[in-house]
C-alpha cells in the first residue's frame, strides 16, 4: 500500500462520518419552514402583478433546491433574506410578515407597494429593513415593538403614511427595543410634531434623516453631545410652523459629519462652537432665519467641502472658508468676497447688536458697509455716526464696549429697554460725547467716571449704585425714580412712585437731576397724570359699547378708486354702512346713518377679527406670510375674509413698512387679478390686514403638495387659465394703473386661487414704484430665492423685467410641476437646483422636455396638449432669459397666453323666448309685450304663468318709462 493510500485509509472513518452528517442536511434545505413559505405564498397573492418575483409559477419550496429567486434561507428552512429592491412590484404587503422570525434583511425600497404596512412585531433577528420609495398609506402603532437586533431601517419616501391622520410619530417603543440602531431613514414620510427627545439619547444612533416632514419647535436638548455622524433636518413642509429654535444644541455635537438644516426656521447666531465640529465636510444652514456675525473658526474647519449660508439675515464679514463648494447670497453682509474687513464703525455697532441679543428690526435694517445709508437708528453727520437713538426698542442683553468705538458719537439714546449689566468703561472714552441717556433699563453700578461735559441719565434702574454713581466726578445721574409699568415702548417718562422730598421721612433727602427737572416738580406732573388717567376712566365707562361686529364689502365698480364700503352692525340690531368722513346721511338699511370713509382710513375693530377668525383658532390657519399666520374668518352675515396677522415678534420696522405699503396700495391699485384688501386693524402690538377670501388657496398647494392635501391636480386648461390670470394682474401693475409698481415677490404661494380657479395675484407688502421706461431702479434685496432675476440678486437693481423673470418661474412650475429650488434635481453645477437654470438646458430637446413635463399632465390623450405646453415652455424660456433686455413685457405675456386659453362660444338654445319674450323682436316691442304680461297678472292669471315659467322678478321703477322718454314720445 502507498503512501498515500495508507493516508486515504487512515482518513476513511473522518470521511464516512462528515457524509453522513450532510446527508440529512440536503433534505432540510428542500423543506421551507410553513410559516414562511405560508408567508411567500401571501406575498404573491398580494401583488397586482406576482409575475415580477420570478418565482415558479408552480409554487413549490422557496428554499429550494433550487431556491427562489431573491430569497435566502438557513438550514432549517427559514427565510434569513428577501430581496426584492427595484423589481417593479405594485400591490401590497399581507398582515402575515412577522411569521418570517428568522428574518435578519429585508430589501422592498423602489417599488409601488402601498396600503397599510404590516406590523414588524417581535422580528427579533431583523437587523435591516429597506422600505423607502414606496406608496404606503398607514403604519401601525406597535410596528417597532420587539425589534431588539435592528440596526438599519428606512421608512423614506412614502410620503402617505398616516397623512388623512395628519401624520404620525415616532413611538418611544423605538427606542426601548432598537437599542442597537445605527440609521434611522425617515424623509418624506409625514412625520409631525416635534423631533422625539429620545432620538438624541439613542447611543448606538449615527445616521437620522428626517427631512420634509412637518416637524416643527426646537431640537430636544437630549440632543446635546449626541454621537450622531449624520443628522437631516432640512426641508420641512409645514405651512405655519418649521423646525425653529437656536443652533445651540448642534454645535455640541462634536461627531457630526454631514449636518443639513436647511429649508427651516431656525433662528439666533451660528455659535461659535460649531467650529468644534471638525469632522464635518457639508453643512447647509441656508434658507433659515439666522441673525448675526459669523464665527471665525468656520473659516478654520479642516474637512468643510460644502458650507451654504444663502438666504438668512447674517452680518458683518464674510469668513474666509475654503471650502470649494460655498455660497452666501441673500444675507447683509458687509463686503462681497470672503476675508474683507468691514468699516471699523460697522463692525462695532454690529458687536453693540450681538451684545443686544439681534433685535429683528434692526437687524432688518443693519446690513452693508455703511451705516449713514439708512441704518434705523442711526444718525450722521457728514458722514459720520452721530447719534445711536433707540429708546423703548425692547433691546435685551448688555451694552459692548465695542459702542466705544464709535469715536464720532455724541448722543447715546438707550432709555426704556431690558439692558443688564454695567455701563463699559469705554463709553467714558468717547471724547465727542455730549449725552448718554440709559434711564428706565435693568442696569447696576458703579458708573465709570465720564467727563464733567457729559450729561448722563440713569433713572430707573432699580439695581444701580446710586452712591458709587454719584461720586462720578462730574456726572449727573438720576437714580431716585424707579423703573414705571409698562414694557418697552410704553410711558416711561413719568415717575409713578412718590420719591422722597427734603425734610420728609422718606429714605432720600436729595433732590437728583433729571434732565433739569427736579424730583418735586415731576410729582406735580405725576399727581396732574393721576388726575387725567382718573377722568379718563370715567369717560371710558360712560361711552356705548362698540360695535358689535363689523362686515366688509367689495367696493362697487362705480365708486371711486379710494373708497370702501363697510356696514357696521351694532349691539343693538342696527346696522350702517360707513363712507368717508361725513357724519350724516341717506338711512337705507336698519334704522343706521350711511357713511363712507377713505380706504387709507378703512380701520376695522380688532374684537370683529377676532371673533371672525374664533380668537385666531389653529383650525382657521390658512398658510404663513412673511411676518405672519393668516386666517380663515367668517363675519356674522357669513361674509368669508382672509386676516393677515403680524406676529408681535415680527413687529419691526421692516414688518411695518411691508403692512403699511399693503394698505397705500388699496388706494392705487384694483384689478380682478389681484387680491382685493378690504381693511386694516391697529391695536397695541396687533397689526392685522384683511383681505377677500379664496377658497381654492394657494397655487403652490396644488402644484406641489395636491397629494398630501388630498387635491385633484390641476388641468393644463386651469394651469393655462391661471397663467393668462397672473399676466393680466401683473400687466396692470407694471402699465396699465394710475401708478407703476414692481411685485418684487411674485411666486406660486403668492397666487391664490378662488373657487372657480380663476387666479389673483396676493401679497403686496414689498411692492415698489416702477421707474419709467426700461430702467433699473437701485433697492434693498427682498424677494424668495429661486424667483430672483439674476441682475437683481447680484447688484440690487430692479426694473419690472425682475416680475417678468418671477413670472417665467411661475410658467415653469406649472409646467414640471416642480418647486423653483430643488436640492434633489438632477444634472450638473450648482446651479441645476433653480428651475430656470435647468429648464434652459433641456428645453430644446424635445424628448428631455416631454420627461420634464408634470406627469399627472396626460400627453397622451391629446398631442396638442404637447403643442400648447411647447409653447408655454418657449414663452418661460424668454421671460427667464439672463439678460433683462432678452425679456418680454407682460403685455406680451397676455398676447401669447390669450390665444392658448379656450374662448367662450354661446351655446345653441332652442328656446326662442324667455318668459314668454320673444328675445328677437326689437326692444320697445319686447318691453311692450313685458308690460301686457304685467298688467295681465292682476286678474289671476300669475298662477299659470309662474307654473310654466317659474316666478317673474320685480320691474324697476321708471324702466319703460326710460324708453319711451328717449325719443321724447
Amino acid at each position: 500500500m502507498s503512501m498515500d493510500a495508507a493516508a486515504a485509509h487512515h482518513h476513511l472513518p473522518l470521511l464516512l462520518l462528515l457524509l453522513a452528517a450532510a446527508a440529512p442536511l440536503v433534505l432540510v434545505l428542500g423543506a421551507t419552514h410553513p410559516a414562511d413559505q405560508a408567508f411567500l405564498d401571501d406575498l404573491r397573492k398580494s401583488l397586482t402583478n406576482p409575475d415580477a418575483l420570478g418565482w415558479p409559477a408552480s409554487g413549490g419550496d422557496a428554499c429550494g433546491p433550487p431556491a427562489w429567486p431573491h430569497v435566502s434561507c438557513d438550514r432549517s428552512g427559514r427565510v434569513l433574506n428577501l430581496d426584492l429592491k427595484n423589481a417593479g412590484l405594485a400591490g401590497t404587503l399581507p398582515p402575515s410578515l412577522a411569521s418570517l422570525a428568522a428574518l435578519q434583511d429585508l430589501s422592498l425600497q423602489g417599488n409601488s407597494l402601498s396600503g397599510p404596512l404590516p406590523s414588524f412585531r417581535g422580528m427579533a433577528a431583523l437587523r435591516r429593513a429597506y422600505l423607502n420609495d414606496n406608496d404606503f398609506d398607514a403604519i401601525p402603532a406597535d410596528f417597532f415593538d420587539g425589534l431588539t437586533d435592528l440596526l438599519d431601517v428606512s421608512l423614506a419616501d412614502n410620503p402617505r403614511l398616516n397623512a388623512t391622520q395628519g401624520g404620525w410619530a415616532l413611538p418611544p417603543s423605538l427606542a426601548a427595543s432598537a437599542q442597537q440602531l445605527q440609521t434611522l431613514s425617515l424623509d418624506n414620510c409625514s412625520l409631525a410634531g416635534a423631533v422625539p427627545p429620545f432620538l438624541g439619547a439613542m447611543a448606538s444612533l449615527q445616521n437620522l434623516t428626517l427631512s420634509y416632514n412637518r416637524l416643527s419647535g426646537p431640537l430636544p436638548p437630549s440632543f446635546n453631545a449626541s454621537g450622531l455622524q449624520r443628522l437631516w433636518l432640512n426641508n420641512q413642509l409645514g405651512d405655519d410652523a418649521k423646525l425653529s429654535g437656536t443652533l445651540d444644541v448642534v454645535a455640541t455635537m462634536t461627531s457630526l459629519q454631514e449636518l443639513w438644516l436647511h429649508g427651516n426656521d431656525f433662528s439666533g447666531p451660528v455659535p461659535d462652537a460649531i467650529a468644534d465640529c471638525a469632522d464635518i465636510y457639508t453643512l447647509r444652514l441656508n434658507g433659515n432665519q439666522l441673525v448675526g456675525l459669523l464665527p471665525p473658526g468656520l473659516a478654520a474647519m479642516p474637512r468643510l467641502q460644502e458650507l451654504k449660508l444663502d438666504n438668512n439675515d447674517l452680518l458683518g464679514p464674510v469668513p474666509p472658508v475654503k471650502a470649494p463648494n460655498f455660497t452666501f447670497s441673500g444675507n447683509g453682509f458687509c463686503a462681497p468676497n470672503p476675508g474683507d474687513a468691514c468699516a471699523p464703525d460697522v463692525m462695532a455697532l454690529l458687536l453693540f447688536l450681538a451684545g443686544v441679543q439681534y433685535p429683528a428690526r434692526l437687524v432688518a435694517s443693519w446690513s452693508g458697509n455703511n451705516p449713514c445709508a439708512g441704518w434705523l437708528g442711526v444718525t450722521c453727520v457728514q458722514g459720520k455716526v452721530s447719534v445711536l437713538n433707540l429708546p423703548g426698542y425692547g433691546l435685551n442683553g448688555t451694552i459692548s464696549h465695542s459702542l466705544g468705538n464709535v469715536s464720532t458719537l455724541t448722543d447715546v439714546k438707550l432709555s426704556g429697554n431690558n439692558l443688564v449689566g454695567r455701563v463699559p468703561d469705554s463709553l467714558a472714552r468717547l471724547s465727542s460725547l455730549q449725552k448718554l441717556d440709559l434711564s428706565m433699563n435693568d442696569l447696576s453700578g458703579p458708573l465709570p467716571a465720564f467727563s464733567p461735559s457729559v450729561t448722563v441719565n440713569v433713572t430707573g434702574n432699580l439695581n444701580f449704585n446710586s452712591t458709587a454713581a454719584a461720586a462720578a466726578p462730574g456726572a449727573q445721574p438720576n437714580t431716585a425714580s424707579p423703573r414705571s409699568p409698562g414694557g418697552p415702548g410704553g410711558s416711561r417718562g413719568v415717575n409713578t412712585a412718590p420719591a422722597a422730598v427734603p425734610g420728609t421721612n422718606g429714605k432720600k433727602a436729595s433732590s437728583a437731576v433729571l434732565l433739569g427737572t427736579t424730583i418735586p416738580v415731576a410729582v406735580s406732573v405725576v399727581a396732574l397724570v393721576s388726575v387725567g388717567a382718573m377722568f379718563l376712566c370715567k369717560k371710558r365707562a360712560s361711552m356705548p359699547p362698540q360695535a358689535a361686529s363689523v362686515v366688509v364689502h367689495p367696493r362697487d365698480s362705480s365708486d371711486p378708486d379710494n373708497l370702501a364700503k363697510i356696514v357696521v352692525a351694532t349691539n343693538d340690531g342696527s346696522s350702517g354702512t360707513s363712507q368717508g368722513n361725513t357724519h350724516s346721511g341717506s338711512s337705507s338699511l336698519t334704522g343706521g346713518d350711511v357713511h363712507m370713509i377713505e380706504a387709507g382710513n378703512f380701520v376695522i375693530a380688532v374684537q370683529v377679527l377676532r371673533g371672525a377668525t374664533k380668537n385666531f383658532a389653529q383650525e382657521n390657519v390658512l398658510g404663513r406670510g412673511g411676518f405672519g399666520v393668516v386666517y380663515k374668518g367668517e363675519l356674522h352675515d357669513g361674509t368669508m375674509i382672509a386676516v393677515k396677522r403680524m406676529e408681535a415678534v415680527a413687529v419691526s420696522n421692516k414688518a411695518l413698512d411691508e403692512f403699511q405699503a399693503e394698505i397705500a396700495v388699496l388706494t392705487k391699485v384694483r384689478h380682478r387679478n389681484l387680491v382685493s384688501i378690504l381693511g386694516y386693524a391697529i391695536e397695541g402690538n396687533e397689526r392685522l390686514l384683511v383681505y377677500e377670501y379664496m377658497p381654492n388657496g394657494a397655487l403652490s398647494k396644488h402644484l406641489f403638495h395636491w397629494k398630501q392635501f388630498e387635491l385633484e391636480p390641476l388641468s393644463w386648461k386651469k394651469r393655462l387659465n391661471i397663467a393668462l390670470d397672473v399676466a393680466r394682474g401683473m400687466e396692470y401693475l407694471h402699465n396699465l394703473g394710475h401708478h407703476r409698481f414692481i411685485h418684487r415677490d411674485l411666486k406660486s404661494a403668492n397666487i391664490l386661487l378662488g373657487d372657480d380657479f380663476r387666479a389673483k395675484v396676493s401679497d403686496f407688502g414689498l411692492m415698489k414704484d416702477a421707474p419709467d421706461g426700461n430702467f433699473s431702479v437701485a433697492t434693498r434685496l427682498a424677494g424668495t430665492f429661486g424667483y430672483l432675476a439674476p441682475e437683481y440678486a447680484v447688484t440690487g437693481k430692479i426694473s419690472t423685467k425682475a416680475d417678468v423673470f418671477s413670472f417665467g418661474v411661475v410658467l415653469l412650475e406649472l409646467i414640471t410641476g416642480t418647486t423653483a429650488i430643488d436640492d434633489t434635481r438632477v444634472g450638473e453645477g450648482e446651479e441645476t437646483r433653480h428651475l430656470a437654470y435647468w429648464f434652459s438646458q433641456i428645453r430644446k430637446d424635445e424628448e428631455k422636455l416631454r420627461a420634464a413635463i408634470d406627469p399627472t399632465l396626460d400627453l397622451d390623450a391629446a398631442e396638442e396638449t404637447f403643442e400648447s405646453i411647447s409653447v408655454i415652455a418657449e414663452l418661460a424660456g424668454h421671460c427667464t432669459a439672463r439678460e433683462p433686455s432678452q425679456r418680454p413685457d407682460m403685455g406680451h405675456a397676455v398676447n401669447v397666453l390669450v390665444p392658448m386659453v379656450e374662448k367662450w362660444k354661446p351655446v345653441k338654445d332652442e328656446a326662442e323666448d324667455y318668459l314668454g319674450i320673444d328675445l328677437h323682436l326689437p326692444l320697445l316691442q319686447m318691453v311692450k309685450s313685458w308690460q301686457d304680461a304685467e298688467a295681465s297678472m292682476t286678474d289671476g292669471s300669475i298662477l299659470s304663468l309662474e307654473d310654466s315659467k317659474g316666478s317673474i322678478p320685480a320691474r324697476p321703477a321708471g324702466f319703460a318709462e326710460s324708453f319711451t322718454s328717449a325719443d321724447g314720445r
